[in-house]
């Protein structure tokens, strides 16, 4: 079985090895596994044009490596594919990765990937933007935000980066007011965070246990404070944030947000943030990516 496996070069994880010792390493955890591996590492701007080729290759299994952000940015292309496409989480929090039950050292996930199964997701799309696991406003965009200064600062030590972003977006974020529509339910809401996720996400490790479920759920949280934003955060570390007082769940499958001071404000998408105006349209894509997870059991 062969895979063409385009990393983003610029990947924490590269940085932290270095480039030609974690291809070397990429390719040894391929080949233990019986796999062949054409390994290509691209910057950036290339990874579109390196995946379309990949995906091109009726010959070959396409596999994106890096964080959720650059799979976010290679969606529009992914989504083209025709077959399994494959991810290896190289991130910071892996949201997908994790969904996909790809955890563990580098070898482990190879494994996971060479032996797994095709599995159907669904993705989100916002207006023209596509995401496939969390959009937010409030606390999560200012934290993407503070996580992006915070690695330029800390490249080669991801905890303490992730850490810091924490910290200041806990005594940084302002409450906004935003209008609210979730299945024909209208709100107009106060919140220090808002999050829409693609499909259910539960306990501390934010997991999915259905990724084709249809639906979005929409996390509204007014913790009211520092101090109550400080124990808003440690029920999500806990994994009680679902029974938090301060927290509102909606579920539905389409969605429109609002913010009412009509500024142009920062949306966060699987980590990438943007600025954006005007009303935010949430509809869902079924089914309309294929990716390989862990075989069960």
């Amino acid at each position: 079985m062969r895979h063409t496996v385009v990393i983003n070069a610029r990947a924490g994880t590269v940085l932290e090895a270095g480039a030609d010792a974690f291809a070397a390493r990429l390719g040894a955890a391929f080949a233990a596994h019986g796999c062949r591996a054409d390994i290509r590492l691209v910057p950036p701007r290339e990874i579109d044009d390196a995946l379309s080729l990949a995906i091109e290759d009726r010959e070959t299994t396409p596999v994106l490596a890096g964080g959720d952000g650059t799979i976010n940015g290679a969606l529009p292309v992914l989504i083209q594919a025709d077959r399994p496409i494959g991810v290896l989480p190289m991130g910071t929090v892996n949201v997908l990765g994790r969904d996909l039950g790809l955890a563990g050292p580098l070898e482990q996930q190879v494994g996971a990937l060479c032996h797994g199964e095709p599995v159907a997701m669904d993705v989100g799309r916002v207006n023209d933007r596509l995401f496939h696991s969390l959009s937010g406003m409030g606390f999560f965009s200012l934290m993407a935000r503070e996580r992006e200064y915070a690695r330029r600062r800390f490249p080669f030590s991801r905890a303490a980066a992730f850490g810091i972003a924490a910290a200041r977006s806990i005594l940084f974020t302002r409450p906004i007011t935003v209008d609210v529509t979730v299945g024909g339910e209208h709100r107009v809401v106060e919140a220090d965070a808002v999050l829409v996720t693609v499909n259910r996400f539960e306990g501390a490790d934010w997991r999915r246990a259905q990724l084709d479920g249809g639906l979005f759920e929409v996390h509204l949280l007014n913790a009211g404070g520092l101090y109550s934003r400080g124990k808003a955060a440690l029920s999500v570390v806990s994994g009680r944030w679902r029974t938090a007082k301060s927290l509102v769940s909606l579920t539905g499958d389409a969605v429109t947000l609002s913010r009412r001071d009509k500024h142009r404000g920062h949306i966060t998408f699987d980590g990438e943030v943007e600025r954006k105006v005007g009303p935010l349209s949430y509809g869902l894509l079924p089914r309309a990516l294929r990716v390989i997870a862990a075989r069960r059991g």
